[in-house]
């Protein structure tokens, strides 16, 4: 028997070599994509500069250094066609300041049908993010929720619904007490996200969560570098648990949260993650390429975090390139893994 079933896998071994070439010229090579998508981290391309590549060039960037997957911060047409048939898995945001316009079921619908639907045959489409840090006093926060519940039912008006789930992407600082992580708690101001993930529950939707170890590091001086960088032994937190990484406490705070908040068994997928090389404090080239380098290592392992050990964890690198454009204090411009004239700032395996 087990000769036979040896014999038999090497002939379907044998039948996938032969037919391989064939499925990807007739444009079918989704398994081999999926499986390097799978195995990569993600990296957020901001269009926030006037000295940028052309679109087609920045997909012709992550398909050469093997990045499969890709976050926007608005639908834009010439990123969509280049990245047509690409098998580039994609997040699409919304803007916050569209949110309001789509508490309108129509509206919301329109907007799938301008920006999703025309590109879904040959653009993989993977998350759209409703908003991004929405806090309890944003100018929209009271849109937050119809607009994903709109958003999701023209999902599913257009049959996508088994390829593209619709979130919102917060930042770390909505969950209070994250220290021990096990303490961590959406408090009474932002007790807004309570329905959002109650949604999100019910339509089998993972939250995404921006995770920057740098801004809490700058914000909490007391923090070791290294223990943001990943260099770090690692610390014992109050109630025993052992960190190796700042990253993986500010994670297990989220998981905490969403615990107390009636969701133990939600994914989170962390949509930015990075850490400047120039600009602020610790904003150096060989910091930025030692957390990079020791992010992706991480996150693309099966180590997870002390609550969620054992698995990998979807993780989006911010940024492809440094934005001259970008508002805000001058680090925020200096986040990019490539510059402008698509040169590495650092040399960095993606996965």
């Amino acid at each position: 028997m087990y000769k036979t079933g040896r014999a038999l896998m090497a002939s379907i071994l044998l039948l996938l070599v032969v037919l391989m070439p064939a499925l990807q010229i007739t444009g079918l090579s989704y398994f081999h994509a999926s499986v390097c998508s799978a195995q990569s981290v993600g990296v957020c391309y901001g269009r926030n500069g006037n000295n940028l590549p052309p679109e087609g060039e920045v997909v012709d960037l992550y398909k050469s250094n093997g990045i499969g997957r890709m976050r926007i911060y608005e639908p834009n047409e010439a990123t969509l066609q280049a990245l047509r048939g690409s098998n580039i898995e994609l997040t699409v945001t919304i803007l916050n300041s569209e949110l309001p316009a789509l508490n309108d079921a129509a509206a919301a619908t329109a907007w799938v049908q301008k920006n999703v639907q025309p590109y879904s045959a040959d653009v993989r489409f993977k998350y759209i993010a409703v908003g991004n840090e929405i806090h309890h006093d944003s100018a929209e926060v009271g849109s937050l929720l119809p607009a994903i519940k709109n958003i999701h039912s023209a999902i599913v008006a257009a049959n996508l619904q088994g390829q593209i789930k619709v979130s919102t992407a917060i930042d770390t600082t909505l969950v209070a007490n994250p220290f021990p992580p096990s303490d961590g708690v959406y408090d009474a101001a932002n007790q807004f996200i309570q329905p959002v993930i109650d949604f999100l529950v019910s339509s089998g939707a993972p939250l995404l969560v921006n995770v920057y170890p740098y801004f809490s590091y700058t914000d909490n001086p007391s923090i070791d570098v290294a223990y943001a960088l990943f260099t770090s032994q690692g610390v014992v937190v109050p109630d025993g648990t052992r960190y190796p990484s700042l990253f993986d406490a500010l994670l297990d705070a989220q998981y905490a949260a969403l615990e107390k908040a009636g969701a133990p068994n939600m994914e989170i997928v962390v949509s930015e993650s990075g850490w400047p090389s120039e600009g602020g404090d610790q904003a150096t080239p060989q910091n930025a390429a030692t957390f990079y380098q020791n992010l992706i290592n991480h996150v693309t392992s099966t180590t997870g975090t002390p609550k969620r050990p054992g698995k990998a964890i979807e993780t989006y690198l911010f940024a492809m390139f440094d934005e001259n454009l970008k508002d805000g204090k001058p680090v925020e411009k200096h986040f990019g893994v490539f510059s402008p004239n698509k040169q590495p700032k650092y040399q960095l395996t993606f996965g």
